[in-house]
Formats: C-alpha cells, structure tokens, sequence
C-alpha cells in the first residue's frame, strides 16, 4: 500500500497494512497503522491535519493535558509520578554534566517536569501546543511556556538539555524539530527522548489494543533502530537508553480497559510485570524506552 507519509527513517513509501486501531480516548474512530516494507517502522495512516488533531486532545482522561486525579488509576499515576520526575532529574544532571544547566522540555503538557528541575535549580522553559495545558503550566509554576509555532524565536544554542518525554510520536513535522533541536542545543548539549516501543512485548501481547498506539494523537511508532538512525541521520549519536519502569503497568492497565476482559485488573498487573521483567534484561524490548543523544564529535 501507498503510505500516507514517507518514512521518516528510511524515506520508504512502500508500506503493509498492520492494524485498524480504535481511538479509545476522544473518538471512537477507527485508524489504519501501516508498517515500512523496508525498515519496520510503523505509522498512522491519513491522522487529522495539524490544524484539526487538537480536538483529539480533549478530555479529562488525557492526563499529561487535563491532571485529572479521577479514579484509581489516575490516583496511582500521580503517585508514581513524583518518583519518576527524581528519576528524570537524575538521567539529566548525570549525562549533562550539569546541576543548573538550561532545559527546553518540548511538550511540556502542565509543567511538572520542567518545575522540579526548576525547584533543583535549573533554567527551565516549555514548549506546548494546548493552550489549556500552557495556561495551567505559567499559572501553576511560573516558569516561560511557548507555543510550537513559537520555536524560531528562540536562542541558537542556549540549551543543555532539550527533553521529549513522550512528545516526538506525536510530532507532524518530525524533521523540522529535529532541524529545531540542531539550532538549539548547546555545543556539549544533551537530547532525552522517551517513546513507547512497538517491538515491546506488551505490543505484541495486545496487538491492536495496545494502548500505546494511542490514535490518531501518536503518528510516528518507533522501535529503537528507527529513532537511532533518524537521530544518527541528523548527527546525534546515541550516549545512553534505559527501560521506564511504570510504563509497562500503565500501558497493560489501559489496555485492558480497552480490551474489556474479565479480570483486566489483574492481568493488566501480571503483563506489566512480564514486561517489565523482559525490558530490564533486554532494553530494546522495553514498553517505553529512554535515549539520550549528543551530538557525534567529529
């Protein structure tokens, strides 16, 4: 079949139909997943355009967006979620080399990663595409959140550290940010970029349930070769990738929601922990994989 896009690791055009996935969060719509005959990447066919897909992002069970508190499931996130920005932190400081540096989180949502590395004594900006979620992130912590069309107005390399914690499958101009991030970062600067992983385990346990799909709001479904040749491509070279630890339970725990299963609660927490058993001791099988790129030193 003819791909809607091109490949973005590759620039194949050659794709097999994969999935027809359910929008389970705002729509109900249904959306076609195409795999690259050439490279295995997968991508959502025919997403709504730029100017439209932010409908898609309304609603309270949207959480990175909406920090709703509702339910058990949302409760426990924000349990963990204190434990993963220390973590974040870490990750940062540790291949940075910095404990003030200045960090560019794109895709900020309401701003709490960029606020505790605020809080530990960084330089922190954000960049958003929902209002709502800009408004919230300014109000609540205080910090310059920008709108992506705002990007050309921002310093040429002033960051140490450029984040995208699960922001870049939702990206339409892929290459145009990755262009951003060359004028950005700073000479010894560091890129983290968090994605789920389509060649997971739990991917393959849920097929076209997997939460992580996540259409149309996901169009690019990287595994670890596809983002390290892009990246490699644009003169990043890989420093470091390591597993997400909550990622597994969260993904196996919607999607079983989906799959509407008796006993879901239950087997969402025995396939979490398979997979994250199969992620520690193989990190290119992780549900959500961490990398941290810099740029290749000539």
């Amino acid at each position: 079949m003819q791909a809607y896009y091109p490949c973005p690791d590759c620039n194949g055009e050659q794709f097999a139909a994969f999935y027809t996935c359910r929008d389970y969060t705002v729509s109900g719509e249904l959306f076609t997943l195409a795999r690259c005959r050439q490279c295995q990447m997968v991508i959502t066919q025919q997403p709504p355009p730029s100017e439209k897909i932010g409908s898609y992002y309304k609603s309270e069970d949207y959480v990175s967006h909406s920090d709703t508190k509702r339910g058990l499931f949302f409760r426990l996130y924000h349990l963990a979620r204190g434990w993963m920005l220390q973590s974040k932190r870490k990750l940062v400081e540790k291949y940075s080399g910095k404990t003030n540096g200045k960090l560019l989180d794109w895709g900020c949502g309401t701003g709490y990663f960029p606020a505790a590395m605020q809080q530990a004594g960084w330089h922190v900006q954000g960049i958003e595409a929902d209002e709502d979620a800009r408004n919230y992130a300014r109000q609540k912590f205080s910090f310059a959140v920008v709108a992506p069309e705002q990007v050309a107005q921002l310093p040429d390399s002033q960051y140490d550290c450029i984040s995208f914690w699960h922001v870049m499958e939702h990206l339409h101009d892929l290459q145009g940010t990755i262009a951003d991030i060359e004028r950005l970062l700073a000479p010894q600067g560091i890129v983290v970029v968090a994605l789920p992983n389509q060649q997971s385990y739990d991917a393959w346990y849920y097929g076209r349930y997997w939460a992580a799909w996540d259409v149309p709001r996901h169009l690019w479904h990287f595994a670890p070769q596809n983002i390290e040749r892009l990246m490699a491509a644009h003169g990043f070279g890989l420093l470091h990738k390591q597993t997400m630890p909550f990622d597994p339970f969260y993904v196996a725990l919607l999607s079983e929601k989906y799959r509407e299963k008796r006993w879901g609660f239950i087997n969402g927490i025995l396939q979490g922990l398979i997979s994250l058993v199969k992620g520690y001791l193989n990190v290119n099988q992780s549900s959500s994989v961490i990398y941290v790129f810099s740029r290749k030193r000539q």
